[in-house]
């Protein structure tokens, strides 16, 4: 065999060597890419479902204060209706 097709084997086969590192390399930006904006979307998602949480935990804590206010009424009205009723002692 003839040394230029020798060389001109192996350099073909850099070349393809070449392009298939070229290759993965790219794929694995791509991917890598996908994985940051994936990891982007689920914080949004995590920073609004934290958000309705927030939310929601506050409308508890203000429904809470209103039933310990009721509460605190209705022993008030249940006292006075102790004093009031002759067949309770006090």
């Amino acid at each position: 065999m003839d040394t230029w097709i020798i060389v001109l084997i192996v350099v073909a086969a850099l070349i393809l060597l070449a392009l298939a590192v070229l290759a993965v390399k790219r794929g694995a930006e791509k991917r890598t890419l996908r994985q940051r904006e994936e990891a982007s979307e689920r914080r949004q998602q995590a920073q609004i479902v934290e958000r309705q949480a927030a939310e929601r935990e506050q409308e508890a804590e203000q429904q809470l204060a209103r039933a310990q206010q009721e509460r605190a009424v209705a022993r008030g009205h249940a006292q006075r209706a102790d004093e009031v009723d002759p067949d309770v002692e006090t």
